[in-house]
């Protein structure tokens, strides 16, 4: 062998190692969280379960021998807010959205601007209403929606800062929507059960519960001294262009390079112009994305042997579940077809990290896993760290900016 050719195949032989994890499995038994010793104790008396109750087990990718590079400042990060909670609620989809577009707003004009979560979705409940009336109850009822929901709620009423409305009473450290939704949920059954199909009635009285719980958003804000509708709260200060944002997905069941929908149930109005792009282009534009400014509100299955959430705020796709190699477009298909990939939640990519030719996307989020052991305890509170590999297997969809996907959306059919 030739003295060239053999140090050319040491070399890819030692990088083939060096990339090579012999993943274990464990089971892992978790005490309340976060969730429990935190935001429910915010919002109502929470009572542990007994110690004497066996807590049940689950079989999680053990981290203890992971090389995960967790320190954020090794991390190429674009300007965001903080992160915030989404309490007790499942609107991830509006937090991780609102957050790309606070982040959005800095990136055109430089102003910091908290805007409102809970304006979305208190609309976002009353265009499920009035659709429920409509399509006489033939629509998916719940607290999920997609992230483009927040685009088309923007389109159509404006938007709010966060202090103009926070949907919290006073006192109310996080949010809570069991009831509210509960009580929502009953009385749209209650409607289809007796065929009183009234769209005025219907929504009225959805909006006397949102009302009821999260108060009511307030007609105009007031900016140096001028009142603003939401709608000119958009266009005057916020000043970003709804139709500018597009949504990205990857899935073989409907032709690439169409505009097509993503069917699950959070999609419950079935939206059909998501771009639907091959896997490969799919990992390109959002890693093309964040090396150019943008971020992305990435969404996908959080429910993974490999989601490692209270361990290291960090999610990997263990060997013993699929070998980096064989993750392909027939794989990310075949999970989401049988169900083992889900769209659990919505969050927000602010950076990236480049390691021995793999990314680390880091995400803020909204949920509780990522806050596991408080702000005193947790260095990454409201972090996370993804490797390529589970973005590219279970993150289904991201929303982002249309720069990102100009120089393919000609090759798009009409």
């Amino acid at each position: 062998m030739k003295k060239n050719v053999l140090l050319a195949f040491l070399s890819c032989t030692m990088l083939t190692a060096a990339a090579q994890r012999t993943d274990k499995g464990t089971f892992i038994s978790y005490e309340p969280g976060y969730f429990q010793q935190t935001i429910l104790k915010g919002i109502e008396n929470y009572e542990q379960k007994s110690e004497k109750q066996a807590l049940s087990k689950t079989f999680k990718l053990s981290h203890e021998s992971l090389s995960i590079p967790s320190n954020r400042q090794e991390y190429t990060i674009h300007w965001h807010l903080p992160p915030v909670s989404q309490g007790n609620t499942n609107t991830c989809w509006s937090y991780s959205a609102i957050s790309m577009l606070e982040s959005e707003i800095y990136r055109f004009t430089r102003q910091e601007i908290k805007l409102s979560e809970m304006f979305i979705a208190y609309h976002e409940y009353l265009e499920r209403a009035r659709l429920f009336v409509e399509t006489r109850g033939q629509i998916y009822v719940g607290e999920g929606s997609e992230m483009n929901a927040v685009i088309k709620i923007i389109k159509k009423e404006g938007i709010l800062p966060y202090n103009a409305f926070s949907g919290l009473k006073a006192g109310q450290e996080f949010q809570n929507h069991e009831t509210l939704f509960n009580e929502v949920k009953a009385y749209l059954e209650g409607v289809k059960a007796s065929g009183a199909w009234d769209s005025e009635r219907v929504t009225a009285t959805v909006k006397s519960i949102l009302n009821h719980h999260i108060g009511q958003p307030p007609a105009t804000v007031t900016v140096n001294g001028k009142q603003l509708t939401p709608k000119q709260y958009l266009d005057e200060v916020v000043r970003l262009n709804p139709d500018e944002y597009v949504d990205v997905m990857s899935l073989m069941q409907q032709p690439y390079w169409t505009q097509a929908e993503f069917e699950v149930p959070d999609n419950w109005w079935h939206d059909a112009s998501y771009y639907n792009i091959p896997l490969d282009d799919y990992m390109k534009v959002l890693k093309k994305a964040l090396r150019q400014g943008l971020t992305v509100s990435l969404a996908g299955d959080v429910s993974e042997a490999g989601f490692l959430a209270r361990e290291a705020n960090a999610a990997l796709v263990p060997e013993f579940d699929i070998p980096s190699s064989g993750i392909s477009e027939d794989a990310r298909q075949f999970r989401f077809s049988n169900g083992t990939t889900t769209d659990d939640h919505g969050m927000h990519v602010t950076g990236y990290y480049e390691k021995d030719g793999v990314t680390w996307f880091l995400l803020k989020d909204s949920g509780a896993g990522s806050r596991t052991g408080g702000p005193e305890k947790n260095p990454n509170f409201g972090y996370y760290f993804f490797h390529e590999d589970y973005v590219k297997l279970k993150m289904m969809t991201f929303l982002v900016h249309r720069d990102a996907l100009r120089d393919l959306i000609p090759r798009f059919k009409r």
